[in-house]
C-alpha cells in the first residue's frame, strides 16, 4: 500500500530512494519534511520518493484515487488497518475502481484520551505546512511536460476522505496552501471530499470561515454526522477543559447550511452509527453491522465516487438521512 507521511522516521530526514523507513512512534512532532513510501508488510516500509509515487498512481489500473486522512490517536498500523478495510470494501463493490492512499500525520501514543486529544490537535494544525508541500509537488509534477506529457496526461479522479480530526488536517493544509502558494485561490483538485465525524467547529464551512477553502477545492463536499457520536463528546469535553466552547461539525452537520457554498451536502447518520461502531459510534463509514460487509454510509460514499453526484435524482437537494429500516 502506498502512503504519504510527515511523521519522523528513526532514520535521518533526508530522502533516500529505496531505504527502509521506520516510524519513530515516540516522536509526535510534525516534521517539515514529507515522505512518499510503500508499505510492503506489517511494520515494513520503504521510501520511494515523490516522482515514483506519482508515476505509480498514474500507471495503476485504478480509475480513481481516494486520499484517506485518519483521526486522532491512530498509530500507523491502525491507519493501515482502516485503509485496508475501506479498500477491500471498494473492491467488493467494483474491482480496480478506487485506490486508497493513507495520509499519515503524527498522533500521540501517550495514555489518556484527553491528553492525546490536545496533543494531536496541535500536531494536526502543524501538519498543514508539510502537506501543503505535497499539493505543490503534485501540481509541479502534473505541469511537467517531461514527467507528465500532454499527450499522456494523468486522468485519475482524486477524492479525499477525512475522518474525525483528519478534517482539521485537511482544513489547515488547504488554508496554508492558499495563503502561501495560491493567494488568488486554490484549483478544483478534488472530485468528492467526504468529511466524516468531523472534529472541527460546525461553522467551519460557512462562507468567510477558514474551512470554506475546502469547498473551493472540491466539486462536492459531503458532511456525514451523528449527534450521539461518543468520541466527539470526548472532544467537546477536552475543548471545554481548554476554554473552547463549540459544537462539532460531526455532531450536527453545518450550523446553517444556507450559509455554506452550494456544493456542500449534509447526511445524518444518527440511525446507524452506533450499530456500525459500538459503543463510540465514530467510525461508521466502513463496514456495517458485520465487519467486511458494506454499511449504508459506505454505500453512499461509494455511489458518490462512481457518479460524482450526491443526490442524482434531485439536484437541488442538500440534506439526507441514512435510516436503519433495512440492516446492513
Amino acid at each position: 500500500m502506498l502512503f504519504i507521511t510527515n511523521r519522523f522516521p528513526k532514520q535521518n530526514i533526508e530522502t533516500e530512494i529505496g531505504r527502509i523507513f521506520d516510524f519513530d512512534l515516540e516522536n509526535n512532532a510534525s516534521s517539515n519534511s514529507v515522505f512518499f513510501c510503500e508499505r510492503t508488510g506489517k511494520k515494513e516500509y520503504t521510501e520511494i520518493g515523490s516522482i515514483d509515487f506519482l508515476t505509480r498512481l498514474k500507471e495503476s489500473k485504478y480509475r480513481q484515487v481516494l486520499i484517506y486522512i485518519h483521526g486522532f490517536s491512530n498509530l500507523p498500523e491502525d491507519v493501515f488497518a482502516g485503509a485496508q478495510e475501506f479498500r477491500d470494501l471498494c473492491e467488493k463493490q467494483k474491482k480496480k475502481e478506487v485506490l486508497v492512499i493513507p495520509l499519515i500525520w503524527p498522533c500521540d501514543n501517550d495514555l489518556g484520551v484527553v491528553q492525546d486529544y490536545w496533543d494531536d490537535q496541535k500536531a494536526a494544525d502543524q501538519s498543514g505546512f508539510p502537506f501543503a508541500r505535497v499539493l505543490e509537488k503534485f501540481l509541479a509534477w502534473r505541469n511537467d511536460e517531461k514527467l507528465n506529457p500532454s499527450d499522456n496526461p494523468c486522468l485519475k479522479r482524486i477524492n479525499v476522505l477525512a475522518h474525525s480530526m483528519g478534517n482539521r488536517v485537511l482544513r489547515e493544509t488547504l488554508s496554508v496552501w492558499k495563503k502561501y502558494d495560491l493567494p488568488q485561490g486554490v484549483p478544483l483538485i478534488f472530485r468528492n471530499t467526504f468529511l466524516v465525524a468531523a472534529d472541527v467547529v460546525n461553522e467551519t464551512l460557512h462562507e468567510g470561515e477558514k474551512g470554506e477553502v475546502i469547498c473551493h477545492a472540491s466539486r462536492n463536499v459531503i458532511v456525514y454526522h451523528a449527534s450521539d457520536d461518543l468520541a466527539l463528546r470526548a472532544s467537546k469535553i477536552s475543548n471545554l477543559k481548554n476554554k473552547i466552547a463549540s459544537r462539532r461539525l460531526g455532531h450536527t452537520g453545518p450550523e446553517k447550511i444556507d450559509e455554506t457554498p452550494q456544493n456542500v451536502y449534509s447526511v445524518d447518520c444518527d440511525d446507524v452509527n452506533n450499530s456500525y461502531d459500538r459503543p463510540k459510534g465514530h467510525s461508521y463509514f466502513r463496514s456495517g453491522s458485520n465487519k467486511g460487509s458494506p454499511g449504508k454510509v459506505f454505500k453512499h460514499i461509494f455511489a458518490c465516487l462512481l457518479s460524482g453526484r450526491v443526490f442524482p435524482d434531485d439536484e437541488d437537494r442538500r440534506t439526507s438521512i441514512i435510516n436503519s429500516k433495512k440492516k446492513s
